[in-house]
């Protein structure tokens, strides 16, 4: 089934794929993947005077962009705490300012696409209690925004996390190809890459996310390919939900929609090494735990008008990859977001075009594709 994201009609309409050019010369930049790290590096470097070429063996955001559940958070896919004790204090304070600007910038360049109402993250029980517990100390010490939710109807307590996004995913990455196409970006949908070396580009980015990881096969280990499935709803008669919200360790989410449709994703740990693929296909054990949750979360009402499955990619420290690919001159590559690429995603298509344009890309070393290197 087509995911809701793509047949919205606003969607639909805010991007008109652009005459092709009958130009085959050679590029400063060849994008492969025209989802949101695509087009975020494709506009930032066409608006920098450079000349552009992005593939996508589908239509612009068919891919994850389109597949997804549409939560625009700030952080990364590790817990705060985690992540300090991980990466280090400063790195961890870094990178969670930069998705905070990230998603300034995106609100910029949205319109009604991006909503900012915060979100909730849940604990499911008392163990998860302590971590998210944990988790709101440390953000307060450092200084960000959010509250502690001692008694939340069904669970365990919460944080309310502020200025956390939903984002309508297709129609944003939809407005950016169309600001890149406007700045000079040639876009080249239904068009697939099977060898990066092929291309005639001083430089070539690989943004595909979870998809594609057979071409940087000295990185394929780095990249796992992961399942999510998601369903949505017929619009409800009332608003149950005012943001996104989360919890079990982000296995379940769920938000409802300006139209008040419910709409609900995860349950990957039902069936965890099956969705361990980059098979794009919903699977029955997972679509049954997903069914029955959003009766729960709807009191019965709720009625399945839409689902499907798309693909991410986690990587083993949670980080993404962003940087040029080792051994391999003049190729880059944006991808790891391990479930949250709306705005991780979109900030590493900057991040990896400001690189190219050597700019100071900051993060760089944190996000460094040598450190999985054989």
């Amino acid at each position: 089934m087509n995911p809701y994201w793509l047949e919205d009609c606003v969607t639909r309409s805010s991007y008109k794929a652009p005459p092709l050019s009958r130009d085959n010369e050679r590029v400063d930049v060849a994008v492969v993947g025209a989802g949101v790290t695509g087009c975020s590096a494709a506009l930032r470097l066409a608006e920098a005077g450079r000349r552009v070429r992005v593939y996508d063996r589908r239509a612009v955001a068919e891919g994850a962009s389109g597949r997804n559940g549409g939560f625009a958070l700030r952080g990364g896919a590790a817990r705060y705490d985690v992540a300090r004790e991980t990466y280090g204090r400063d790195q961890s304070l870094e990178l969670w300012r930069w998705t905070e600007r990230r998603l300034d910038r995106m609100e910029s360049l949205a319109g009604d696409a991006l909503r900012r109402p915060g979100s909730y993250r849940l604990a499911a029980d008392e163990e998860e209690r302590g971590q998210i517990r944990g988790e709101f100390e440390a953000l307060r010490e450092d200084g960000f925004e959010c509250g502690w939710i001692d008694e939340f109807p069904g669970f365990r307590g919460a944080i309310a996390h502020a200025g956390d996004g939903s984002i309508q995913p297709a129609r944003f990455v939809r407005r950016l190809a169309a600001r890149a196409a406007a700045a000079g970006a040639e876009i080249r949908e239904h068009v697939g890459v099977e060898d990066v070396s092929a291309l005639d580009a001083e430089n070539v980015v690989v943004a595909t996310d979870g998809y594609g990881r057979d071409l940087l096969p000295d990185l394929a280990d780095a990249i796992w390919p992961t399942r999510g499935q998601v369903v949505v709803s017929e619009p409800l008669d009332r608003v149950l939900y005012d943001r996104p919200h989360y919890a079990r360790q982000g296995f379940d989410y769920w938000q409802q929609l300006p139209d008040r449709r419910l709409l609900l994703g995860g349950f990957r740990d039902v069936s965890i090494l099956d969705e361990l693929t980059d098979v794009e296909e919903t699977t029955p054990a997972i679509q049954a735990s997903l069914e029955r949750y959003l009766g729960e979360l709807s009191g019965g009402e709720a009625r399945i008008s839409h689902r499907w499955a798309g693909i991410f990619a986690l990587t083993q420290d949670m980080l993404p990859l962003v940087g040029r690919v080792p051994g391999r001159d003049g190729v880059w590559i944006a991808a790891g977001y391990s479930g949250h690429g709306n705005v991780m995603g979109f900030g590493c298509g900057e991040l990896v075009a400001d690189a190219i344009l050597g700019r100071d890309a900051g993060l760089l070393e944190l996000f460094d594709p040598a450190r999985f290197a054989a």
